[in-house]
């Protein structure tokens, strides 16, 4: 059968690392009788720079219209003077939003060869490093009222979070799911002490984790749960929040692997295609210079294969095939350690292709 992609492969080094995301795709279908197909769609810069808009309707339609949706990011200087409501973050948000991707799955995986890359001390480190954020993608403080208005005394601004208990209901149930499937360990991250929003998020996942009593359950507030990611990383297992705490501690557990290159993710609707990115930015100071690290691209695509394609042994592979790579002693930039071979963007997309 058949399988659409939209590949969004945006501004700076991302239509680099789509490209070898792409490659290791082909080599997939190849291997196991599949075929992919894939419908490029400008998003982002290229957008503006072509249509004068981050996303076309048309482009959101071939989304809506594919099996899953590849995206490399978008942004950089040369649109940051765009008005706000044309910037290339908009795309992002309207696709979320017409897609209805409230699910957002964070892995932050330290590699065992990327070890030494790791800030965090060797004693911490050794123990390993495997978690998950399950954040919620379309609500909050992202999506909600915004305004900027002049007073007597000068500008205001304003922006608005607001969540509804439905909204927390499926987020949450996700979280439990995917908590079950793991180690049975969830941590809710809220602002309980001082928000409205966190205090009705915390009052709905107690009476979801009344339907999960097999899912050991804590409350972490947002501050103390940054410290901890830090201090003892290995207590957490299934970490799900809302929008804004999610987009910032997931930036900082990976990290925590040592490059954010290194760290895919996949934002999941009730139904319809998935969207599968790296958590990295467009890297402007690198584009065009082949050196930017492809593998939390290729790693998204194995979550495409996985939650999208349900081809569990197809995106084993590839996950086995950047193991292999990372064995073998082939290293980006971002990640070279004495000892390592150094490698093109392209050449690891090669490496992996080849070992899938």
């Amino acid at each position: 059968m058949e399988k659409r992609i939209a590949v969004l492969a945006g501004d700076g080094i991302g239509p680099e690392v789509t490209a070898e995301a792409v490659k290791v795709l082909d080599t997939v279908a190849a291997k196991f009788g599949h075929t992919f197909s894939y419908d490029p769609v400008l998003i982002g810069g290229c957008s503006i720079d072509r249509h004068g808009v981050p996303i076309t309707e048309e482009a959101l339609s071939v989304c809506k219209a594919s099996d899953g949706v590849l995206l490399g990011a978008v942004g950089g200087p040369k649109w940051d003077t765009c008005p706000a409501d044309i910037r290339p973050e908009k795309a992002l948000l309207a696709v979320r939003k017409e897609l209805g991707l409230f699910s957002n799955l964070r892995p932050t995986k330290l590699f065992p060869q990327l070890a030494s890359a790791s800030p965090l001390k060797e004693e911490i480190v050794a123990k390993g490093i495997d978690l998950l954020i399950v954040r919620e993608l379309i609500g909050g403080i992202y999506f909600g009222r915004r305004q900027t208005v002049s007073t007597p005394e000068g500008k205001a601004a304003e922006d608005v979070m607001s969540y509804a208990e439905y909204e927390i209901e499926r987020i949450g149930r996700v979280a439990f799911e995917t908590a079950r499937k793991r180690n049975r360990k969830l941590a809710s991250v809220d602002k309980a002490n001082v928000l409205d929003t966190s205090r009705l998020w915390r009052e709905v996942m107690h009476r979801l984790s009344a339907e999960y009593p097999d899912v050991e359950y804590a409350d972490y507030l947002v501050d103390n749960c940054a410290m901890q990611l830090i201090r003892n990383p290995q207590q957490f297992d299934v970490i799900v929040t809302e929008n804004m705490f999610g987009d910032i501690l997931s930036d900082e557990a990976s990290m925590l692997t040592g490059s954010i290159g290194m760290m895919p993710s996949a934002s999941l609707a009730a139904e319809g295609p998935g969207m599968y990115e790296p958590i990295h930015g467009s890297a402007p100071d690198i584009t065009g210079k082949n050196i930017a690290n492809p593998l939390g691209t290729i790693l998204s695509a194995a979550m495409m294969l996985r939650y999208s394609f349900d081809m569990a042994e197809e995106a084993d592979a590839v996950e086995a095939a950047v193991e292999a790579v990372l064995d073998a002693g082939y290293r980006t930039g971002d990640i070279m350690q004495d000892g390592c071979t150094p490698v093109s963007c392209s050449a690891m997309g090669s490496l992996v292709a080849e070992r899938v």
